[in-house]
């Protein structure tokens, strides 16, 4: 069962010729028919069992009866509706029935055998996986949001159309989020979308399903930015109408002139890709030069590349802009040819280029594979280009077996969900898949888990390189290894894929249990002293009930391993001295004087003091380093410190250091931003009603350099980590009145 909710308040579709607009719809539709919905069904499947589809319809509507949802629709309205966005992915029969039925064995008399009974043992199975999953949601606390991943992924590894069914029920549901009154209720629906269903979308290729529900928690989670970035897109919409109808005829007419048949058309950039580049970058909305962009959809693969010479020959290509997926496709399928111009009136213009296979496989991902082949409908798995729609699921049911606690099989999996890739080779000349930003270990892991857990060294293109050097396409990766098996637990910070990750851990548990107790202690024995309370005149039997463990080295062996935090324990301990932050959850400031808390390093030394530096303000989430200093302990730089210029010819003094999952979980830290802004009325309130929806708490405001028309204002704000910060800043920068936020260091 999704939340209850009601119609859509947004058409996310961007695949309009220019210039129509996003239209919304009314908020109490009409409900689609059964004859409609059959002939949805037989437009792709003519031999579709229109007795089965009508009899479902029948049983879904008599069933829920006078159920009603927050909007004060119908409720079976809702399986309707889900059952009508399956057809648009050209799904079976069993598919569409199960979206029909889904919330009937919850929500109604109905049960799994009378449903087998009546629909058969596929449509059953496929609504009993549905409904497991359904009543995992009921309560999506962080904890048990990574439980039901987990369950999601065996589930899904058994039958894809699980997936298919629910992304479906999500996205009606996140249409209609607006008639759910409670904002936390909305809000915790919305980043649980955000973090899981919008991810998996993606992951398996399905762009319409995860470009929506990004946008569509984009606006529940930060209204204030989206309505911005929305407003200032429809003013620019009108503004450029002709440029990109001028735009889309030159390149038609050019193509044409070649004998080319092609489809053109203008995508508008959506504003959660927007918001995401202003976080990622640091820019205002005013330097994002993609805003639009055009697709060349043709009949063959040929034509592609012949088109892809017909534009490079009459414009100029864009430097670093030309990716060709069709030769080495995305691991979930996607193919297409991307490249960028300087188009017309020197503007720069991103295209793409596929074919009309490409397009379908590009929008629908896995559920593509639902087609005519050889006169019957049908699943059929592999494409000509032999690539493996499921490949992407089963890197998560990989990670899944390494075992680990369900909050930590959340976080690798979100890893390997969320990023870009590069292509690296085997000396072979094997092509390796890796996310942006990768490492020679992980592209050991990738390979095969034992290479990854001997892995010692690495060379890059026959160069001895360090095992934290970032691959870049083309790069060819020569694994050295050890005969035995080396759990490092500081690899985890150079690591950076999930399944890399996941192993890495799995080691570290196997291998260092008695070394976690040790540290799980020593983390105890910090955190009851902060409180001022001596660990050994301490009763801890009070703390184990309340938490829920079995015995002292079972809690302590969960704060070595960063599943349970010291301030969690010293509540437990001492109940009522945790003060709430703004962020809502219990945190402590990172300073230098439990700095051994929040940083670990394999070369640290005990007793050694720690001082995180103000020339960079480290935060949780930036790469750190640390550099011996005589007579003074270890400073704690960012990574890219102007600083450590001092130090070149000093290297054997760094230290590599990573945060613990203490400063990752409980830290609170204090960002510095400066921002320049229109010197105009209401400034400062608009800023700062910002910064606290996005959970920041400002500690301290100054104006500096005020102008007629400018000021300068320099805010510091506490935060969880640089993620946190970055948020607020790319947040702030979709206001009008703000012209430019960086962070300020020192």
């Amino acid at each position: 069962m999704g939340d209850d909710t009601s119609t859509p308040t947004i058409d996310q579709s961007r695949e309009l010729p220019f210039p129509e607009h996003i239209v919304r719809p009314p908020s109490r539709g009409r409900i689609l028919r059964q004859y409609e919905l059959v002939d949805r069904i037989r437009a792709y499947d003519p031999d579709v069992d229109e007795d089965a589809i009508n009899r479902a319809y029948v049983f879904a509507m008599q069933r829920h009866g006078s159920q009603l949802r927050a909007s004060g629709d119908p409720y079976f309205a809702h399986p309707i509706e889900v059952a009508g966005i399956l057809t648009e992915l050209r799904l079976d029969s069993a598919s569409i029935i199960t979206g029909l039925l889904h919330d009937t064995i919850e929500d109604t008399t109905a049960t799994s055998s009378e449903i087998e009974h009546l629909f058969g043992h596929e449509v059953a199975q496929l609504v009993d996986g549905v409904t497991k999953l359904s009543q995992l949601e009921l309560n999506s606390n962080r904890t048990k949001q990574a439980e039901n991943l987990q369950k999601f992924i065996l589930a899904l590894s058994k039958d894809v159309r699980v997936l298919l069914v629910k992304l479906a029920d999500r996205l009606h549901n996140m249409r209609t989020l607006n008639y759910i009154k409670k904002r936390e209720k909305r809000e915790r629906i919305a980043r649980e979308t955000a973090d899981i269903y919008a991810p998996l979308a993606r992951r398996m290729g399905i762009q319409r399903f995860s470009g929506e529900l990004e946008e569509l928690a984009f606006e529940h989670l930060h209204p204030q930015a989206a309505k911005t970035i929305h407003e200032q897109l429809t003013n620019l919409r009108v503004q450029r109408a002709d440029a990109v109808a001028t735009v889309t005829q030159k390149i038609s007419a050019a193509l044409e002139a070649s004998g080319i048949e092609a489809m053109v058309v203008g995508r508008e950039k959506r504003a959660y890709s927007i918001w995401k580049k202003l976080e990622r970058k640091s820019i205002s909305f005013s330097e994002v030069t993609d805003l639009y962009g055009f697709r060349v959809v043709v009949d063959r693969v040929s034509d592609c590349y012949a088109a892809l010479g017909v534009i490079h020959e009459a414009w100029s290509c864009v430097p670093n802009r030309f990716k060709d997926f069709i030769s080495v496709p995305k691991p979930n399928g996607y193919r297409s040819i991307h490249t960028g111009i300087v188009g017309p009136n020197a503007t720069s213009v991103d295209i793409q280029i596929r074919t009309h296979d490409m397009n379908r496989i590009a929008e629908d991902g896995v559920a593509a594979h639902w087609r005519y082949k050889n006169s019957s409908y049908g699943y059929h798995p592999l494409e000509e280009n032999g690539s493996d729609p499921l490949a992407p699921l089963r890197s998560l049911v990989e990670i899944l077996e390494h075992g680990g606690d369900p909050e930590e099989f959340l976080e690798n999996a979100k890893l390997e969900m969320f990023q870009d890739q590069v292509f690296a080779f085997t000396p072979k000349g094997d092509l390796i898949v890796l996310p942006y930003g990768a490492t020679p270990l992980d592209f050991a892991y990738a390979v095969h888990t034992r290479i990854g857990d001997t892995t010692v060294g690495a060379r890059i293109n026959g160069e001895e390189r360090p095992l934290r050097t970032a691959l870049t396409n083309g790069d060819v990766v020569e694994i050295l290894r050890s005969d035995r098996r080396r759990p490092v637990a500081d690899w985890e910070s150079v690591a950076v894929t999930g399944k890399a990750r996941s192993a890495i851990r799995r080691l570290v548990r196997e291998s260092e249990r008695e070394e976690f107790t040790t540290l799980g202690k020593r983390l105890a024995g910090h955190a009851l002293r902060r409180v001022g309370v001596n660990p050994d005149e301490v009763n801890l039997e009070d703390a184990l009930q309340r938490l829920k463990y079995e015995s002292l080295d079972e809690l302590y062996a969960a704060i070595g391993r960063g599943r349970l935090t010291g301030a969690v324990l010293a509540e437990a301990a001492v109940p009522g001295f945790v003060h709430k932050s703004v962020l809502g959850e219990p945190r402590l400031m990172i300073d230098d004087d439990h700095a051994g808390d929040f940083v670990r390093g394999s070369d640290l030394r005990p007793g050694v003091g720690l001082h995180f530096m103000a020339c960079c303000s480290p935060l949780p989430g930036d790469r750190i380093v640390g550099v011996h200093m005589p007579d003074r302990g270890v400073e704690v730089h960012t990574i890219d410190c102007e600083h450590l210029a001092e130090h070149e010819t000093n290297e054997d003094q760094w230290i590599d250091l990573a945060w613990s999952d203490e400063a990752k979980r409980n830290g609170l830290a204090l960002g510095r931003l400066i921002l320049s802004c229109e010197n105009s009325k209401g400034v400062f309130a608009q800023v700062g009603k910002i910064i606290s929806e996005c959970d920041g708490n400002i500690t301290n405001v100054r104006a500096q350099n005020r102008r007629e028309d400018f000021i300068d204002l320099l805010v510091d704000v506490e935060v969880a980590d640089s993620k946190h910060l970055n948020i607020i800043a790319a947040s702030l920068r979709a206001l009008p009145v703000v012209i430019d936020v960086k962070r300020l260091r020192g």
